[in-house]
């Protein structure tokens, strides 16, 4: 089965695309009146075409007009024949477990597209000897949350059989399919210690030169941004996707001060969640006025005041701190 070897390539052809990334030709409006200037015909967006293929080996494929993750899955499984609930994560520009090149809610539009499927499953016992697992979650925005990182010595690094990537299933038979990653890991925390519980989880189906790692520094440089100041197509849970030009290198680095506070707090990691607190922060006059603004659209997470002050004092005073 041959593998992409080289950076995936995005092809522009003159049709628009679907899905409010272009727009259709509308009706045509009637012609100026005598002596006034012509309107500008609207600017029509390329139709983007990205290439993809299954981590574990594939042939190369197609896809197009999608403006969020699960189409994006949607349109995976379709060119390959598969359940999109088989697609438990895409990393860009790589076949191998790599954290660093997780899909998020920006493509790189030279982006080559890899999913990582369904493998094995397994159950694991764990016994909380410690407050703390060791564990940060993330999920794919589809439904599945996973394991992002397993921190060295810690009482999940002690199981080998536990590995980055693998999608956590269910906890003590109860499903968590469907659950987003903070509810994850919140069910995590409050587990009683010293009493066993299980885990059942889904390792990603692996070529035989795939290896996954099992632990990585907290401040990982780089790890929130695949893009690197390109135009970027930015997909959206909500609304339609839209071409934005790759963050600045200084909000990458407050995206990942932000994901990082995400990880000490919470337990997890999400570099759009991130990026959408940058966004909010960078707006919001004071840390009081950014508490309402992530409420009001994130109030689901219902992050500590202390929380909301360290992510308005690393976006906004990254060097001398809050005000």
């Amino acid at each position: 089965m041959r593998r992409a070897g080289r950076r995936g390539r995005q092809q522009q052809e003159d049709s628009p695309m679907e899905n409010g990334v272009g727009q259709e030709p509308g009706t045509p409006e009637p012609p100026p009146a005598e002596g006034t200037p012509a309107p500008r015909p609207p600017r029509v967006r390329p139709r983007l075409v990205f290439h993809t293929q299954l981590a574990h080996g594939s042939p190369t494929g197609r896809i197009e007009g999608f403006t969020n993750v699960k189409e994006l899955y949607a349109k995976i499984a379709q060119v390959f024949g598969i359940s999109p609930t088989e697609i438990l994560f895409c990393t860009l520009n790589t076949h191998k477990v790599d954290m660093q090149k997780l899909l998020g809610g920006q493509i790189g539009l030279e982006d080559f597209i890899f999913a990582h499927v369904r493998g094995e499953t397994k159950e694991v016992e764990v016994t909380k000897t410690e407050d703390a697992l060791g564990l940060t979650i993330t999920d794919n925005g589809a439904g599945y949350a996973f394991i992002k990182r397993i921190k060295e010595g810690s009482i999940i690094n002690r199981l080998q059989s536990v590995c980055v990537g693998d999608s956590i299933e269910a906890i003590n038979d109860q499903t968590i399919v469907g659950c987003r990653h903070y509810e994850v890991a919140r069910m995590l925390r409050e587990l009683p210690r010293a009493q066993p519980f299980t885990l059942r989880l889904v390792q990603p189906k692996k070529a035989f030169d795939m290896i996954g790692q099992r632990t990585r520094s907290s401040k990982s440089p780089g790890e929130s941004r695949v893009s690197s100041g390109k135009e970027t197509l930015r997909l959206r849970t909500q609304g339609p996707a839209s071409l934005e030009e790759g963050p600045s290198p200084k909000e990458e680095e407050a995206a990942q001060r932000v994901d990082d506070l995400l990880e000490s707090y919470m337990g997890i990691r999400d570099s759009e969640l991130a990026s959408t607190m940058v966004e909010a922060a960078k707006e919001s006059p004071g840390v009081a006025q950014l508490a309402r603004d992530l409420d009001s659209v994130l109030g689901e997470f219902a992050f500590p005041q202390e929380f909301v002050a360290e992510v308005w004092a690393a976006v906004c005073h990254p060097e001398g701190g809050q005000e």
